[in-house]
């Protein structure tokens, strides 16, 4: 795929959505970090119906860490993973509270220091929170980047780099929701809806799929 053709496909992308955001719900970056933090194998809705009770309880560092191990687990046991989830939300709480005075440093280091936090998860929170021209590869921009030919690679760090590089600079803080939502919800993973696609005629993807007329 050459420049030109990534260029339109992100033009039409914002002329759809030109301010997108995630569909996770927070208040604060320290509950767009726990959000995020509890949504690895778990859906943005399951996610959300988990954190209205937990964020209603303890919006804050000092109030989750006060919930304990026990309290977090009972807010968010609808969730994958949820007892490894709790003992890392608490740990995370402890490090902010005892390293970063209760706040959610903006720092990559820093953030990937985290219990559970790793480089997809910091990229979410510098870009979200803190506006930070970060692409967090997921499942669905993974998938989007190789099936369109936008940014082939064979793993999600390849990708990331990839699209880095390639996509400029005026579109960067937005591409990460573009894409996660255009996976979502039209480039899905076992049937993509290439007729109701708004860059079909821009992917290079060879198996595209219509429905019968």
């Amino acid at each position: 795929m050459n420049m030109e053709k990534r260029r339109q496909i992100l033009e039409r992308l914002r002329a759809d959505n030109p301010r997108p955001t995630t569909e996770l719900n927070y208040a604060s970056p320290f509950e767009l970090l726990i959000a995020v933090l509890l949504s690895a194998q778990a859906t943005d809705v399951s996610v959300n119906k988990a954190t209205k009770g937990l964020f209603a309880a303890a919006p804050t560092p000092a109030a989750m860490q006060a919930l304990g191990v026990n309290g977090v687990r009972e807010h968010i046991k609808t969730i994958g993973l949820f007892n490894a989830k709790a003992e890392n939300v608490i740990k995370t709480c402890t490090l902010l509270l005892e390293q970063h005075g209760g706040e959610v440093p903006e720092d990559r280091e820093a953030l990937e220091a985290l219990p559970g936090v790793g480089r997809k998860t910091a990229n979410v929170v510098l870009n979200t929170a803190f506006g930070w021209p970060t692409i967090a590869v997921d499942t669905h921009i993974f998938r989007l980047a190789n099936r369109t030919r936008f940014a082939p690679g064979k793993n999600v760090d390849e990708v990331e780099q990839k699209l880095l590089k390639w996509v400029p600079a005026e579109f960067k803080l937005d591409v990460h929701h573009w894409f996660i939502l255009h996976g979502r919800y039209v480039c899905l993973a076992r049937k993509p809806r290439c007729g109701a696609c708004i860059i079909e005629d821009l992917c290079e993807y060879k198996d595209k799929q219509y429905p019968d007329s």
